[in-house]
Protein backbone atom coordinates (compact mmCIF):
# COMPACT_ATOMS: atom_id res chain seq x y z
CA UNK A 1 0.00 0.00 0.00
CA UNK A 2 1.17 3.25 -0.51
CA UNK A 3 0.63 6.59 0.96
CA UNK A 4 -0.11 8.89 -1.75
CA UNK A 5 -3.31 11.17 -1.36
CA UNK A 6 -6.13 8.90 -1.52
CA UNK A 7 -8.27 8.68 -5.30
CA UNK A 8 -11.44 10.51 -5.73
CA UNK A 9 -15.05 8.83 -4.74
CA UNK A 10 -18.77 9.78 -4.98
CA UNK A 11 -20.30 10.80 -1.83
CA UNK A 12 -23.71 8.98 -0.51
CA UNK A 13 -26.58 10.25 -2.32
CA UNK A 14 -27.70 9.93 -5.62
CA UNK A 15 -25.78 13.88 -6.67
CA UNK A 16 -23.11 15.87 -5.06
CA UNK A 17 -24.43 19.11 -4.71
CA UNK A 18 -22.15 22.03 -6.82
CA UNK A 19 -22.08 24.71 -3.81
CA UNK A 20 -21.56 23.82 -0.39
CA UNK A 21 -24.51 22.67 2.33
CA UNK A 22 -22.34 22.36 5.31
CA UNK A 23 -23.84 24.04 9.00
CA UNK A 24 -21.62 24.74 11.61
CA UNK A 25 -22.45 21.10 12.96
CA UNK A 26 -21.09 19.79 10.01
CA UNK A 27 -17.84 21.23 10.48
CA UNK A 28 -18.16 20.59 14.79
CA UNK A 29 -18.50 17.01 13.61
CA UNK A 30 -15.14 17.10 11.55
CA UNK A 31 -13.43 17.95 14.84
CA UNK A 32 -14.27 14.53 16.48
CA UNK A 33 -15.74 15.86 19.74
CA UNK A 34 -15.94 12.66 21.49
CA UNK A 35 -12.10 11.98 20.93
CA UNK A 36 -12.13 15.40 21.63
CA UNK A 37 -13.47 15.11 24.91
CA UNK A 38 -11.29 12.92 25.92
CA UNK A 39 -8.30 14.42 24.80
CA UNK A 40 -9.31 17.38 27.20
CA UNK A 41 -10.23 15.72 30.38
CA UNK A 42 -6.81 13.88 30.14
CA UNK A 43 -5.05 16.94 29.23
CA UNK A 44 -6.98 19.15 32.32
CA UNK A 45 -5.75 16.07 34.72
CA UNK A 46 -2.14 16.52 33.18
CA UNK A 47 -2.89 19.92 34.15
CA UNK A 48 -4.21 19.68 37.86
CA UNK A 49 -1.37 16.73 38.23
CA UNK A 50 1.56 19.17 37.88
CA UNK A 51 3.14 20.00 41.30
CA UNK A 52 2.54 23.22 42.32
CA UNK A 53 -0.75 25.41 42.29
CA UNK A 54 -1.64 26.44 38.63
CA UNK A 55 0.12 29.68 38.34
CA UNK A 56 -3.32 30.87 36.35
CA UNK A 57 -6.41 29.86 35.63
CA UNK A 58 -7.59 31.92 33.07
CA UNK A 59 -5.20 31.40 31.15
CA UNK A 60 -4.85 27.33 32.12
CA UNK A 61 -8.37 27.25 30.60
CA UNK A 62 -7.38 28.98 27.20
CA UNK A 63 -4.39 26.63 27.33
CA UNK A 64 -7.26 23.75 27.48
CA UNK A 65 -9.27 25.48 25.02
CA UNK A 66 -6.03 25.57 22.48
CA UNK A 67 -5.70 21.69 23.32
CA UNK A 68 -9.10 21.24 22.38
CA UNK A 69 -8.94 23.15 19.30
CA UNK A 70 -5.29 21.06 18.36
CA UNK A 71 -7.61 17.88 18.73
CA UNK A 72 -9.68 18.74 16.86
CA UNK A 73 -7.57 20.01 14.30
CA UNK A 74 -6.15 16.47 14.03
CA UNK A 75 -9.65 14.90 13.63
CA UNK A 76 -10.45 17.10 10.67
CA UNK A 77 -7.00 16.64 9.00
CA UNK A 78 -7.68 12.75 9.64
CA UNK A 79 -10.97 12.75 8.02
CA UNK A 80 -9.44 14.98 5.19
CA UNK A 81 -7.43 12.17 4.27
CA UNK A 82 -9.36 9.16 5.09
CA UNK A 83 -12.34 10.09 2.99
CA UNK A 84 -12.04 7.46 0.77
CA UNK A 85 -12.06 5.15 2.81
CA UNK A 86 -14.88 6.67 5.57
CA UNK A 87 -17.04 6.07 2.48
CA UNK A 88 -16.97 2.23 3.03
CA UNK A 89 -17.04 2.13 6.47
CA UNK A 90 -20.22 1.31 8.17
CA UNK A 91 -19.30 3.10 11.33
CA UNK A 92 -17.92 5.96 9.05
CA UNK A 93 -19.79 6.64 5.95
CA UNK A 94 -22.07 9.21 7.86
CA UNK A 95 -19.31 11.59 8.30
CA UNK A 96 -19.69 14.99 7.21
CA UNK A 97 -17.46 14.22 3.97
CA UNK A 98 -18.34 11.22 2.93
CA UNK A 99 -21.73 12.25 3.02
CA UNK A 100 -21.31 15.05 0.82
CA UNK A 101 -22.26 17.80 3.54
CA UNK A 102 -18.26 19.36 3.69
CA UNK A 103 -15.96 19.72 0.67
CA UNK A 104 -12.50 17.92 1.02
CA UNK A 105 -10.73 20.94 0.50
CA UNK A 106 -12.61 22.77 2.80
CA UNK A 107 -12.15 20.25 5.51
CA UNK A 108 -7.92 20.82 4.38
CA UNK A 109 -8.18 24.41 5.47
CA UNK A 110 -10.16 23.84 8.13
CA UNK A 111 -7.79 21.37 9.92
CA UNK A 112 -4.78 23.49 8.46
CA UNK A 113 -6.31 26.34 10.19
CA UNK A 114 -7.17 25.47 13.67
CA UNK A 115 -3.96 23.61 14.17
CA UNK A 116 -1.75 26.60 13.59
CA UNK A 117 -3.95 28.34 15.26
CA UNK A 118 -4.23 25.80 18.83
CA UNK A 119 -0.52 25.96 18.86
CA UNK A 120 0.21 29.87 18.24
CA UNK A 121 -2.56 30.51 21.28
CA UNK A 122 -1.08 27.58 23.53
CA UNK A 123 2.41 29.51 22.92
CA UNK A 124 0.93 32.80 24.26
CA UNK A 125 -1.31 30.96 26.92
CA UNK A 126 1.42 28.95 28.10
CA UNK A 127 4.23 28.65 30.50
CA UNK A 128 7.51 28.48 27.80
CA UNK A 129 6.93 26.95 24.85
CA UNK A 130 7.30 23.22 25.68
CA UNK A 131 3.36 22.70 25.49
CA UNK A 132 3.16 23.91 22.08
CA UNK A 133 6.41 22.13 20.76
CA UNK A 134 4.48 19.22 21.88
CA UNK A 135 1.12 19.81 20.47
CA UNK A 136 2.66 20.83 17.36
CA UNK A 137 3.55 17.26 17.07
CA UNK A 138 0.61 15.62 18.34
CA UNK A 139 -1.09 17.50 15.59
CA UNK A 140 1.74 16.32 13.52
CA UNK A 141 2.16 12.86 14.56
CA UNK A 142 -1.66 11.97 14.23
CA UNK A 143 -2.55 13.80 10.75
CA UNK A 144 1.12 12.83 9.24
CA UNK A 145 2.92 9.54 10.56
CA UNK A 146 -0.54 7.73 11.87
CA UNK A 147 -3.30 8.63 9.18
CA UNK A 148 -0.58 9.65 6.23
CA UNK A 149 2.01 7.12 6.71
CA UNK A 150 1.00 3.95 8.97
CA UNK A 151 -2.55 3.53 8.66
CA UNK A 152 -2.82 1.78 5.82
CA UNK A 153 0.70 0.51 5.69
CA UNK A 154 0.84 -1.58 9.15
CA UNK A 155 -1.12 -3.57 11.86
CA UNK A 156 1.61 -1.64 13.45
CA UNK A 157 -0.60 1.18 13.32
CA UNK A 158 -2.51 1.63 16.15
CA UNK A 159 0.19 0.54 18.20
CA UNK A 160 2.99 3.09 17.02
CA UNK A 161 -0.23 6.03 16.57
CA UNK A 162 -1.48 5.42 19.96
CA UNK A 163 1.22 8.67 21.12
CA UNK A 164 -0.92 10.95 19.43
CA UNK A 165 -3.45 10.42 21.95
CA UNK A 166 -1.26 9.76 24.86
CA UNK A 167 0.66 13.10 24.68
CA UNK A 168 -2.54 15.10 25.79
CA UNK A 169 -1.87 15.05 29.61
CA UNK A 170 2.12 15.71 29.40
CA UNK A 171 0.94 18.64 26.98
CA UNK A 172 -1.47 19.77 29.94
CA UNK A 173 1.27 19.17 32.16
CA UNK A 174 4.22 21.14 30.22
CA UNK A 175 1.45 24.23 29.41
CA UNK A 176 1.02 24.75 32.81
CA UNK A 177 4.98 23.73 34.54
CA UNK A 178 6.95 24.25 31.04
CA UNK A 179 8.42 20.98 32.07
CA UNK A 180 7.60 17.09 31.54
CA UNK A 181 8.28 15.14 34.13
CA UNK A 182 9.09 11.66 34.47
CA UNK A 183 5.46 11.57 36.35
CA UNK A 184 3.86 13.56 33.24
CA UNK A 185 5.00 10.28 31.36
CA UNK A 186 3.61 8.01 33.08
CA UNK A 187 0.38 9.19 32.15
CA UNK A 188 1.58 8.84 28.88
CA UNK A 189 2.52 5.45 29.27
CA UNK A 190 -0.87 4.35 30.56
CA UNK A 191 -2.76 5.81 27.82
CA UNK A 192 -0.42 4.60 25.30
CA UNK A 193 -0.35 1.03 26.43
CA UNK A 194 -4.22 0.92 26.75
CA UNK A 195 -5.11 1.91 23.34
CA UNK A 196 -3.98 -0.84 21.25
CA UNK A 197 -6.57 -3.35 23.75
CA UNK A 198 -9.01 -1.00 23.28
CA UNK A 199 -8.90 -0.67 19.70
CA UNK A 200 -8.10 -4.14 18.38
CA UNK A 201 -11.15 -4.88 20.87
CA UNK A 202 -13.33 -2.64 18.07
CA UNK A 203 -11.43 -4.05 15.34
CA UNK A 204 -12.60 -8.02 16.10
CA UNK A 205 -16.18 -6.44 15.82
CA UNK A 206 -15.14 -4.13 12.52
CA UNK A 207 -13.08 -6.63 10.39
CA UNK A 208 -15.25 -6.74 7.68
CA UNK A 209 -15.12 -2.84 7.39
CA UNK A 210 -11.89 -2.96 7.88
CA UNK A 211 -10.97 -6.00 5.05
CA UNK A 212 -13.56 -3.80 2.62
CA UNK A 213 -11.57 -0.20 3.45
CA UNK A 214 -8.22 -2.23 2.78
CA UNK A 215 -6.79 -1.23 5.96
CA UNK A 216 -4.05 -3.42 7.66
CA UNK A 217 -6.01 -4.13 11.06
CA UNK A 218 -4.25 -6.84 13.18
CA UNK A 219 -7.47 -9.12 12.93
CA UNK A 220 -7.41 -9.05 9.12
CA UNK A 221 -3.28 -9.62 8.64
CA UNK A 222 -2.35 -11.82 11.67
CA UNK A 223 -6.05 -13.26 12.58
CA UNK A 224 -8.62 -13.04 15.85
CA UNK A 225 -6.68 -15.20 17.48
CA UNK A 226 -3.76 -13.87 17.17
CA UNK A 227 -4.91 -10.33 18.42
CA UNK A 228 -6.96 -11.84 21.02
CA UNK A 229 -3.65 -12.83 22.57
CA UNK A 230 -1.98 -9.29 21.82
CA UNK A 231 -4.86 -7.93 23.80
CA UNK A 232 -4.53 -10.17 26.80
CA UNK A 233 -0.57 -9.21 26.84
CA UNK A 234 -1.05 -5.63 26.40
CA UNK A 235 -3.58 -5.83 29.51
CA UNK A 236 -0.90 -8.38 31.88
CA UNK A 237 1.19 -4.93 30.54
CA UNK A 238 -1.36 -2.38 31.42
CA UNK A 239 -3.02 -2.79 34.45
CA UNK A 240 0.70 -2.78 37.13
CA UNK A 241 1.77 0.15 34.73
CA UNK A 242 -1.77 1.57 35.37
CA UNK A 243 -0.77 1.72 39.15
CA UNK A 244 2.85 3.14 39.00
CA UNK A 245 1.78 6.59 39.27
CA UNK A 246 1.53 5.90 43.02
CA UNK A 247 5.18 6.07 43.23
CA UNK A 248 5.39 9.99 42.35
CA UNK A 249 3.81 13.07 43.90
CA UNK A 250 1.19 12.78 40.99
CA UNK A 251 -0.91 10.05 42.64
CA UNK A 252 -2.03 8.65 45.94
CA UNK A 253 -3.70 5.75 47.48
CA UNK A 254 -7.12 6.31 46.71
CA UNK A 255 -6.03 6.47 43.21
CA UNK A 256 -3.74 3.18 43.60
CA UNK A 257 -6.68 1.74 45.23
CA UNK A 258 -8.79 1.87 42.31
CA UNK A 259 -6.47 1.45 39.29
CA UNK A 260 -5.68 -1.74 41.19
CA UNK A 261 -9.20 -2.82 41.40
CA UNK A 262 -10.00 -1.77 37.83
CA UNK A 263 -6.81 -3.62 36.60
CA UNK A 264 -8.07 -6.56 37.73
CA UNK A 265 -11.50 -6.40 36.00
CA UNK A 266 -9.73 -5.01 32.56
CA UNK A 267 -7.85 -8.45 32.64
CA UNK A 268 -11.03 -10.91 33.40
CA UNK A 269 -12.76 -8.98 30.52
CA UNK A 270 -9.42 -9.33 28.60
CA UNK A 271 -9.06 -13.05 29.57
CA UNK A 272 -12.79 -13.79 28.50
CA UNK A 273 -11.50 -12.38 25.26
CA UNK A 274 -8.51 -14.58 24.92
CA UNK A 275 -10.45 -17.82 25.36
CA UNK A 276 -13.56 -17.10 23.44
CA UNK A 277 -13.49 -18.96 20.34
CA UNK A 278 -16.83 -19.20 18.83
CA UNK A 279 -17.94 -16.11 17.01
CA UNK A 280 -20.61 -14.95 18.94
CA UNK A 281 -18.69 -15.64 22.20
CA UNK A 282 -15.72 -13.24 21.20
CA UNK A 283 -18.02 -10.53 19.80
CA UNK A 284 -19.90 -10.27 23.20
CA UNK A 285 -16.54 -10.53 25.39
CA UNK A 286 -15.27 -7.72 22.57
CA UNK A 287 -17.89 -5.86 23.38
CA UNK A 288 -17.61 -6.06 26.73
CA UNK A 289 -14.18 -5.42 27.11
CA UNK A 290 -14.31 -2.17 24.53
CA UNK A 291 -17.02 -0.36 26.61
CA UNK A 292 -15.15 -0.98 30.03
CA UNK A 293 -12.23 0.39 28.30
CA UNK A 294 -13.57 3.41 27.78
CA UNK A 295 -14.53 3.35 31.62
CA UNK A 296 -12.12 2.40 32.83
CA UNK A 297 -9.37 5.38 31.65
CA UNK A 298 -12.20 7.67 32.26
CA UNK A 299 -12.10 6.32 36.34
CA UNK A 300 -7.80 6.46 36.13
CA UNK A 301 -7.72 10.14 35.05
CA UNK A 302 -10.61 11.22 37.08
CA UNK A 303 -9.52 9.76 40.45
CA UNK A 304 -6.65 11.83 39.99
CA UNK A 305 -8.31 14.69 39.50
CA UNK A 306 -10.55 13.71 43.02
CA UNK A 307 -7.41 13.22 44.85
CA UNK A 308 -5.89 16.52 43.61
CA UNK A 309 -9.01 18.36 44.50
CA UNK A 310 -9.33 16.57 47.76
CA UNK A 311 -5.76 17.30 48.52
CA UNK A 312 -5.18 13.50 49.16
CA UNK A 313 -2.26 13.41 46.81
CA UNK A 314 1.18 12.19 47.20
Amino acid sequence: MNTSEPKSYSPAGPQTPLMSLSTPGDYFALLKPRVMSLVVFTALVGMVAAPGPVPSWPLALLSLLAIAVGAGASGALNMWWDADIDAVMSRTKNRPIPSGRVPRAEAAAFGGFLALLSVWVLALSGRGYLGAGLLAFTIFFYAVIYSMGLKRRTPQNIVIGGAAGALPPVVGWAAVTGDAPLAAWLLFAIIFVWTPPHFWALNLLKAGDYEAAGIPMMPNVRGAPHTRGLIWWYSVLLAPLAVLPVLTPAAGWLYGVIAAGAGAEFLRRAWAVRRREDEAGQNAACRSLFGYSIFYLFGLFAALLIEHWLGLHG
